[in-house]
Formats: C-alpha cells, sequence, structure tokens
C-alpha cells in the first residue's frame, strides 16, 4: 500500500513540474484550440447574446475574443495578444477572474475545468500574439 501512495506522489510531482509555456511554442487557432471552444464553449456562447456577450463559433470566434473589452470588465481585454496575465479569459479559466475584478464563474461553466494541458494551448496562443492561424 505505502508504494503505491509513494508511486503515486512521484507521478503526480512529475506532473505539476512541466515544463514552463514559452511563446516559441506553436498552437493553432484553428487546429489546437477551435475544436475545444467548439465542444466546451459554443454551447452557451452561441450567438453572442448570451453572457460574456460573445460568440465562439468557427466563424466568430477569434474576432469576438481578440483586442475586444471583457464583458463587464472593460480595463481587460479578453484576449490581449502577448499578454496572458492581462487577458480576462485565462483568468477564466484559470479561475482567477474574481481576483483581478471580474464575476461569474470559471470557465466553462456547469463542466469539469479544461486540463492544464489545453489551458497551456490557450496560454502559449495568447504569449504567440493570439494569431488567427
Amino acid at each position: 500500500m505505502l508504494g503505491a501512495v509513494r508511486a503515486a506522489l512521484v507521478t503526480a510531482c512529475f506532473v505539476c513540474m512541466a515544463r514552463p509555456v514559452a511563446a516559441d511554442d506553436k498552437v493553432s487557432f484553428a487546429m489546437d484550440l477551435m475544436p475545444t471552444l467548439k465542444a466546451r464553449c459554443a454551447v452557451c456562447h452561441m450567438t453572442g447574446g448570451e453572457p460574456g456577450g460573445m460568440a465562439l463559433t468557427p466563424d466568430t470566434a477569434w474576432s469576438d475574443l481578440v483586442g475586444r473589452d471583457a464583458m463587464g470588465l472593460p480595463s481587460m481585454k479578453r484576449v490581449n495578444p502577448g499578454e496572458p496575465q492581462s487577458s480576462y479569459l485565462m483568468h477564466k479559466l484559470w479561475g482567477s477572474h474574481r481576483t483581478v475584478g471580474g464575476n461569474g464563474s470559471r470557465m466553462p461553466l456547469h463542466q469539469p475545468p479544461l486540463t492544464a494541458a489545453l489551458i497551456a494551448d490557450f496560454e502559449i496562443w495568447v504569449l504567440a500574439g493570439a494569431p488567427n492561424n
């Protein structure tokens, strides 16, 4: 039993020591992020009339996210290219949105949080300037 606990702790330590996010990593908005936005976000954010005021469907997601003021928090952009810490989307995914003056729930709503790997992909994309690629 102690061996199994020790193995689980060692595994957890290695997971936590994953390499830091770097701007030179490559993430494609269309290929890497859009499937997640479509499956986990567009269910609620379909027309732009929903809370948050954005449509996260393939034809509108990028333009509704990048460089746009965050609804209810105009001091912050939804996605501020190159700046994950000042991108409200990142705070909503990290669950730290209330610490920057935001409100509501962590996203995606009524679902488990995105995996650390998926959140890292969003962060890499923002660091790279949030290209429409």
